[in-house]
């Protein structure tokens, strides 16, 4: 039973396997020929891995940086991770994670198809972190066995329609489609820099900054993620050290070198994420029309943030900057108050910052994104140190989630165990 548990989440936690399989649903439920079938499946997943790839790619940058940062500046607290606690999660309560998850996305489908939150969720790996989520809250409140994972389940399938639904308004505000909207579990920030983009007002779009002629090179956007990257690797080096960065990480390569090819890398897995996410639009969007008239009537997807990039690139940079620089300042502000010290993960920063720098310019242009991206910073790393505690009652000390909905969900569930008497 066990064997067939973990099978159906490494089916359900890899978002190209799942959204595969709703395109073959789709494409059959269309009546289309077998070979169009099985290119468009195909196609799909193809289009998921390439942004997967692309990931990757950012990640593997962004975690070259990291340990320079905190050499270069001395930084000690605590980084909020969804992957290194998902799997200390996964660890300890692995059979209530993986229950949870399996149920959660039937209850998905349940509740897409009863109710007027036509959403399917196909962010499999935030699945996977909401559903540790609450296996490790609903464990501080007591729970245990079939009840709390029925109830973990439930609670999981009303989350994957209802915050793509919250999130609609600001994905077709950014997009001019209804057709498909965000299924990213960092819903409030997202709808946050909705509201701060309006209020930064009208200003230029990220898309029409101009540039003097000496810099025309920027306009183009993956150039200008390049330059800008390098400048803050460069600082960054400069603060830890060229010999540190030699010896512990470039394996021997001048620093100087290393650092370019890190920047450089890094660029190339924005327009690879890029390229992905068309890949999966022209796919993954006439298949749900299918699901839509044969299945779930009225059915939409509900897909990673990235897929919001290709509509602002600048946005996507300018949102990170923006994002990471208030994660800096609230850093601060949080030993001030002497409250759990919260260092900015550079990953979640750069997704959720760049997914809401692409939503703040959306309403505000410029102002809008850098606002937006702003706020965004703020939100997630206050909300790591608040949900913190929740979670080092089952012994998370070191880390925490990254996303704001994660921390919110864990902060009503600890805030309801109290009002009960019930949980650490």
């Amino acid at each position: 039973m066990q064997g067939f548990l973990d099978f159906l989440v490494d089916i359900i936690s890899v978002p190209a396997v799942i959204t595969g399989v709703a395109a073959l649903v789709g494409n059959i439920a269309l009546k289309k020929g077998f070979g169009a079938t099985v290119q468009s499946s195909l196609k799909a997943i193809i289009g998921f891995l390439v942004l997967g790839g692309g990931a990757g790619i950012l990640i593997g940058a962004l975690d070259a940086l990291g340990p320079m940062f905190t050499e270069g500046f001395g930084i000690t607290g605590v980084v909020p991770t969804n992957e290194a606690i998902g799997a200390v999660a996964f660890a300890e309560l692995g059979q209530a994670t993986a229950t949870i998850m399996v149920l959660g996305f039937v209850f998905n489908i349940i509740f897409a198809y009863i109710t007027p939150f036509k959403y399917i969720f196909l962010t499999g790996h935030h699945s996977l972190f909401m559903a540790a989520l609450l296996a490790v809250s609903l464990t501080t409140l007591g729970m245990s066995g079939w009840i709390m994972w029925l109830l973990g389940a439930v609670l999981l399938g009303l989350l994957e329609v209802l915050m793509p639904a919250w999130a609609q308004g600001v994905s077709t505000k950014v997009s001019g489609t209804e057709e498909w909207t965000i299924g990213h579990f960092n819903t409030l920030g997202y709808w946050l820099a909705g509201v701060a983009g309006r209020l930064g007002g009208d200003s230029k779009s990220t898309e029409e900054i101009e540039f003097p002629a000496a810099l025309s090179f920027l306009k183009d956007s993956m150039v200008a993620n390049g330059v800008v990257m390098f400048v803050v690797f460069l600082v960054t080096a400069l603060a830890a050290g060229g010999g540190w960065v030699m010896e512990n990480l470039s394996g021997g390569q001048h620093w100087l070198v290393y650092i370019l090819v890190q920047a450089l890398t890094f660029a190339a897995g924005v327009g690879v994420v890029i390229y992905g996410v068309r890949l999966i639009l022209a796919e993954v969007i006439p298949s749900f029309k299918g699901i839509a008239d044969k299945v779930i009537p009225a059915a939409k997807p509900a897909f990673d943030i990235p897929i919001v990039f290709p509509y602002a690139e600048n946005a996507v940079m300018i949102g990170f900057l923006s994002s990471f620089v208030a994660g800096l300042l609230s850093m601060l502000a949080l030993g001030a108050l002497g409250l759990p010290v919260i260092i900015p993960g550079l990953i979640p920063h750069f997704f959720l910052g760049a997914g809401t720098g692409v939503i703040g310019n959306a309403y505000g242009g410029t102002r809008g994104a850098i606002l937006g991206a702003f706020v965004n910073g703020v939100l997630i790393s206050f909300g790591a140190a608040f949900v913190l505690p929740s979670m080092a009652s089952l012994g998370f000390q070191n880390t925490t989630f990254g996303d704001a909905d994660f921390q919110w969900v864990g902060i009503v569930i600890s805030l309801i165990g109290r009002v009960l008497g019930v949980g650490g």
